[in-house]
């Protein structure tokens, strides 16, 4: 009689870059990201730039894990990593009064981005052990709440963090994505454009974000940041600007619109593989006609089949009826922003009630309807004002951090 012989248990251990860098990029590529997950269809790969931390690095405090088989292959050498996860923790708006005049409530919460586990080592339970561990460091580090984000249509991540590791649906934002034609975008003629100076921005950010969710408290770092390519504020045109923020703040026009720009085309780029032959022509085939008759201004479909960089807009609100036009502008700018860049897309993500959402230009096959998912970590409850944050309603507006993009 032959024994079955039980499979090892991995060994989950922090991320070393000299040992480990070509194992995890290998496990990168084995999990490419499809929407059918994979069988011949197009999947969307990231490349990392050879910085497996990119994602994170820009965090006030960051960690990776690796899960790695015990023994090595049955193919012989060493042990083979099977898995891996990075998370971060940073403090961030959690809810409170929503006037501008009452101070925020901020709450500290950490962030599961880049689960990855080799199709060979799927539903053997990998994927929970990296998540654990992970949520250990975290509760390490004071983290009250765990949030992580996947697109809703993705069955297999959301069951396991809901069914197998606690967590609940929460929020819904959607990803919106606009091409970067090979001709630039007229500048509104109803908008005028100022570019704020980080500490502006900072405070401008802080008075109107000051009950929105997830908006960092740490906000004059990302500004600061040398990939954040400027916050940039629209007004309706002939409106008088000197240059004086705290003026606007007491007195703000009827209509006003603001976003930053982060340049993720440095931290990593993206790439469209498994396309069909003919909608690769086609794409082809509109960027000729806009490169031999720019004045015609037909939108071209950029060569996303090859790598490709994006412009992320964070930041984005106003107040008024004439915000979402102003957003409009803003975008038209962000987009010839991206385009002397070199890049593919520009994108954003917003609440389903995000009040400015109308003013973004966008293609929806191009983007996604994401789900956020939130766990309690902490038994107590340092704010009695909020509760448990896990069960509060959501707010018309969300802060998406452009450092975990």
């Amino acid at each position: 009689m032959v024994e079955a012989v039980a499979e090892e248990e991995p060994v989950v251990r922090e991320y070393d870059d000299v040992r480990d860098r070509a194992g995890v990029e290998e496990v990168e590529r084995e999990c490419e990201v499809g929407s059918s997950g994979g069988g011949g269809e197009m999947c969307l790969f990231t490349d990392l730039l050879g910085d497996p931390l990119c994602r994170i690095r820009n965090s006030p405090d960051f960690l990776m894990l690796v899960a790695e088989t015990a023994t090595g292959s049955a193919a012989g050498g060493g042990a083979e990593i099977i898995g891996l996860v990075r998370g971060c923790v940073k403090s961030v708006v959690s809810g409170g009064s929503h006037a501008k005049d009452k101070d925020p409530i901020y709450t500290k919460v950490a962030y599961i981005l880049g689960l990855r586990v080799s199709p060979n080592h799927r539903r053997k339970g990998v994927g929970r052990k990296l998540v654990e561990r992970m949520e250990q460091w975290f509760r390490q580090k004071g983290a009250e709440y765990s949030y992580m984000a996947t697109e809703q249509d993705n069955e297999a991540s959301v069951r396991l963090f809901t069914s197998r590791c606690g967590y609940s649906k929460f929020r819904t934002p959607s990803l919106l994505v606009h091409p970067v034609f090979r001709h630039a975008l007229k500048p509104s003629r109803r908008a005028s454009i100022v570019r704020l100076e980080p500490r502006d921005a900072e405070r401008l950010y802080r008075w109107h974000f000051a009950a929105v969710e997830f908006f960092p408290a740490d906000i004059d770092a990302v500004l600061s940041n040398a990939l954040s390519l400027g916050t940039f504020l629209a007004l309706p045109a002939g409106t008088s600007w000197h240059g004086d923020v705290e003026a606007f703040l007491a007195a703000p026009p009827a209509s006003w619109a603001v976003l930053s720009v982060w340049n993720c085309m440095d931290a990593f780029r993206l790439e469209v593989r498994g396309a069909p032959r003919l909608m690769r022509a086609a794409a082809g085939a509109t960027r000729l006609v806009d490169r031999a008759a720019p004045w015609l201004r037909i939108p071209s479909i950029p060569n996303l089949f090859a790598p490709f960089g994006l412009y992320f807009l964070y930041g984005l609100g106003g107040a008024g009826p004439g915000a979402p036009r102003l957003v409009r502008a803003l975008c038209r700018h962000a987009h010839n922003m991206a385009r002397r860049g070199g890049c593919g897309v520009v994108a954003t993500e917003v609440a389903a009630l995000e009040p400015v959402r109308a003013g973004v230009p966008h293609w929806a096959r191009l983007g996604a309807e994401d789900l956020w998912c939130i766990k309690r970590l902490a038994d107590g409850y340092n704010h009695g004002l909020l509760g448990d944050w896990t069960k509060a309603a959501p707010g018309r507006s969300i802060f998406v951090d452009p450092r975990e993009f």
